[in-house]
């Protein structure tokens, strides 16, 4: 079966407007903060409460199996509605925090169904070339992570309502594309059954060891980073004294992480998974360990440094994605990756927690000294893929 020029673009569009919906919340959380009375940590746990949700519904998809069962496109589709949804009840909702909580980690839920089933649904089109095809996608869930910030950006007096409004239409639209020109895909293949054994017997692996503990390395700075980004931007603009425009450069340091997940897809091609993580996992790790000295340098340093942060914090992700595939009993594949995931989100919820209980003790300028460790246990780890290597 040939595939359509339009399969990979309106998957990434669909990946792309899926995804809008996991930052929307923090987006506007300072709005919210002011007109329904949060504390500063709120924060940190709209994030964690999203992460916390996402992790639940991955973990009862594949356990129920829902994306072998049911058309993957279709998964997709309602997955998309019911997110827009529990998003944009924020607008009629009692306000609150535990309401916004709850609201949140329903979306988080529902994000199950959209970021690994978009890639399920790529890899029905992608017998090869699937690696390159990923990596737009893992690019599409950045893009689309950035764009409530954008969103917020095109006016200082933008209601924090309509916000939320434009990213639920705008999951809507991704979902409908997704189900009417994007049908299921010729190497479409049915999973194995979830086992939650498989824990015990993946982790046998000396190399699968290897590169899931240099996925968790990488998570535990990610979305702390993403989260906290918007924190850091406004007090250095405060301390230098000049107008910045937040949600702007929220969003462009965000969204330059496609560009290292096109690259690094690229170059793996060529240097391979493994090389192409660790290079970028240790420029990420030696942005947080400079951060503290960005804040007495220029605007344009300070901006310059924060873009090369982004494009390098998540142009690893897609590689060891590749890796723990790789890896992975073949038996145990689909068990161990939705394992891995779940263990790596629920490390983005402590490690969120943390900085956002730590904030107001040690200050934004070294908040991202807390996300060090991650770097230094992932490529420490991952030693053992590049000794293994050598010796074959």
């Amino acid at each position: 079966m040939t595939r359509p020029a339009r399969i990979l673009p309106l998957i990434v569009f669909s990946q792309f407007t899926g995804t809008s919906l996991w930052f929307a919340g923090n987006a506007v959380i300072r709005d919210l903060q002011l007109a329904w009375g949060l504390g500063e940590q709120s924060l940190g746990y709209v994030t964690s409460a999203v992460q916390l949700g996402f992790i639940g519904g991955t973990l009862l998809f594949a356990i129920l199996m829902i994306a072998d069962r049911f058309s993957p496109r279709k998964v997709f589709f309602c997955c998309a509605m019911a997110g827009a949804l529990a998003n944009i009840a924020l607008l009629v909702a009692p306000q609150g925090l535990t309401t916004l909580l709850l609201l949140r980690f329903a979306t988080g839920f529902f994000l199950a169904g959209i970021y690994p089933v978009g890639m399920k649904i790529a890899a029905g089109w992608y017998r090869q070339g699937l690696g390159r095809a990923l990596g737009y996608l893992v690019g599409a869930l950045v893009v689309g992570t950035a764009f409530p910030h954008l969103i917020r950006a095109s006016g200082a007096e933008l209601p924090w309502e309509q916000v939320i409004v434009g990213v639920s239409i705008l999951a809507v639209s991704g979902g409908l594309a997704m189900l009417l020109a994007v049908p299921d895909g010729p190497h479409l293949a049915t999973g194995s059954e979830f086992n939650p054994r498989a824990l015990g017997l993946v982790f046998r692996s000396r190399k699968f060891r290897a590169s899931a503990l240099g996925y968790f390395g990488h998570m535990w700075e990610l979305y702390t980073l993403w989260a906290f980004v918007p924190v850091w931007l406004l007090v250095y603009a405060g301390d230098q004294g000049i107008a910045l425009n937040v949600p702007f450069w929220s969003f462009l340091v965000i969204a330059a992480g496609f560009l290292g997940c096109v690259i690094g897809g690229v170059l793996s091609q060529q240097m391979g998974s493994a090389r192409v993580a660790a290079i970028q996992l240790a420029v990420s790790g030696l942005c947080c360990l400079l951060s503290p000295l960005l804040f007495d340098a220029s605007p344009l340093l300070f901006l310059a440094f924060l873009i090369t942060w982004g494009i390098t914090v998540v142009g690893d992700s897609p590689q060891f994605s590749a890796l723990n595939a790789a890896n992975a009993p073949r038996e145990y594949v689909g068990s161990a990756l939705t394992i891995v995931n779940s263990i790596g989100f629920l490390i983005t919820v402590f490690s969120i927690q943390l900085a956002s209980s730590l904030l107001p003790m040690i200050g934004a300028q070294y908040i991202f000294w807390l996300l060090i460790p991650g770097p230094i246990v992932g490529l420490l780890a991952m030693r053992a893929l590049f000794n293994d290597a050598a010796s074959s």
